[in-house]
Formats: structure tokens, C-alpha cells, sequence
């Protein structure tokens, strides 16, 4: 049986038709980390429910922000900005130690680092790494907001926060990359939630059950996921599998909250 039919069986069975008076808005994330979250609700029966709209973290953020969508797969530092939010799913964007596609890339050692360029489409990962160079490697340095080409500034001692699908890239070019996901663990010894499902608004039960539902299917058939999608830098079945984690657990939750209250 084929993943669609897969996937409409699964709701059939565990969900009730979702009677919906307007689309409900999600934003998602177009990055690699994002695939096998979203691999299932774009082929579920949702897809006739919602307006599903792709963009970078920090794009989606502020959209979540401006009441623009309803629900987003967002970085979690939009928390403490927003009036209320809701997490929503039992998935995220996390990782236990090694995350491969979020880290600091550099030319010369952290200790000859004078200068940070910070990733635009970024909004946990720059506050991760302001975190990081301040409480973990106790180092100043200037920041810089980034450009659309600041990846080809790092040099000398100009380094950069980069993330997503461009840092995956970046690690075959850079002599030193720092690992926020590494140093994150190292710090705290807790895992890190770069991205969650948030909800500006309390959303229908029903809603949110089929959703998490739809999310999961990706997760558990991670060999149609990787099927349909070709990346020559990094092995995908390894960052799916091994730097990426998607479960929220409360050891995530608990990360979440320590570093919430460092920002």
C-alpha cells in the first residue's frame, strides 16, 4: 500500500472529520531538519483544512508573531515575545548532543574569534550562541546582523553563526566548526529544542490530534521521507536518525526552560 493511502488509513482510524469554518494557517520551516515532520501532513486529508506556508525560522516567527498564521514550527526564542502560546505535537526540532546543522564556523580557534556574524534566518540558534560564548566559553566578541552573502565573510577572525541545509555545506569549508548542539549538552549536560509547533491561540482538540497524528507518520517511515529526498553533502538517514531528534520529551522541555531563562 502507498504512503498516501498509508497515511488517509491511519487518520480513518484514529480521527474523526475535522469540520473546520476556515482554514487554519501553519507556517513551516523549509529546511532539510523539517521533511520528515512535514512529509505526512502534506499527504493527509489536513491538507484540505489548512494553508500551509514555507519560509525560513525567523520569517515564520514573526509571522506567528503578527497573527498572520495560527500555528508555526518555530524557534523557540519567539516564547517570551509572544501574549500566549501553545505548544502544540509531541514533536519537535531537537537534538540530544550532536546537531550537525547549527554551529559556529570559523577560520582561526574560539579564542582568536574577534567577530560573529549572526545568521538572519536565525533566532534561537544566535540567541544559543550569545548564550554560549557569554555562560560556556565566557568569551566577547562584536556581533554583527548578517547580510544574504555574509558566509563568504568568515575569514581571519570573523567567524559565523550559520544553520539549516547552508550549514550542512559550510562544514566542508570552514577549519573550525563549534557545534551548538555539542556545546549546548556540554554545558548543561541537557538536550536542545531549536524549534517547536506553537500556536498563538488555543486550537481545536480534534485539530491538533490529527496534526500530531500527520506529523508522526514521517518520523515512522523515515524510508519513504528519504526516497524523495537527495542532499550530496551530509547523509540525510544519519542526520534524521542520529543529529536531529524529534520526540519532545521533558528532557527537552526541561532545556527549553533553562534556556529560556538565560535569554
Amino acid at each position: 500500500m502507498g504512503s498516501v493511502e498509508n497515511i488517509k488509513k491511519a487518520f480513518s482510524l484514529r480521527t474523526k472529520v475535522i469540520e473546520l469554518d476556515k482554514r487554519i494557517r501553519v507556517g513551516a520551516v523549509s529546511y532539510l531538519n523539517t521533511r520528515p515532520l512535514i512529509y505526512g501532513v502534506k499527504r493527509s486529508p489536513l491538507m484540505e483544512r489548512i494553508e500551509l506556508i514555507e519560509e525560513y525560522p525567523s520569517r515564520i516567527a514573526a509571522m506567528l508573531l503578527n497573527d498572520e498564521i495560527d500555528v508555526g514550527l518555530v524557534p523557540v526564542a519567539v516564547i517570551p515575545k509572544m501574549k500566549e502560546h501553545f505548544i502544540v505535537t509531541d514533536y519537535c526540532i531537537g537534538t540530544e548532543r550532536e546537531v550537525a546543522s547549527v554551529a559556529i564556523f570559523s577560520e582561526v580557534p574560539m579564542e582568536k574569534i574577534e567577530k560573529i556574524i549572526l545568521d538572519y534566518q536565525s533566532r534561537t540558534s544566535v540567541n544559543l550562541a550569545k548564550v554560549l560564548l557569554r555562560e560556556y566559553w565566557k568569551k566577547e566578541v562584536l556581533f554583527e546582523e548578517a547580510g544574504e552573502d555574509f558566509m563568504q565573510q568568515i575569514g581571519g577572525t570573523t567567524a559565523a553563526v550559520v544553520i539549516g541545509d547552508r550549514a550542512l555545506q559550510q562544514a566542508h569549508l570552514s577549519d573550525y566548526v563549534y557545534d551548538l548542539g555539542i556545546a549546548w549538552h556540554a554545558f548543561t549536560g541537557l538536550p536542545f529544542m531549536f524549534a517547536g509547533w506553537i500556536a498563538n491561540k488555543q486550537l481545536d482538540d480534534a485539530f491538533i490530534k490529527a496534526f500530531n497524528i500527520a506529523n508522526g507518520y514521517g518520523i515512522q517511515h523515515l524510508d519513504e521521507v528519504l526516497a524523495g529526498t537527495h542532499f550530496k553533502e551530509y547523509d540525510l538517514r544519519t542526520y534524521y536518525t542520529k543529529n536531529i531528534s524529534y520526540a519532545l520529551t521533558d528532557a527537552k522541555r526541561k532545556g527549553l526552560e533553562l534556556f529560556l531563562k538565560y535569554l
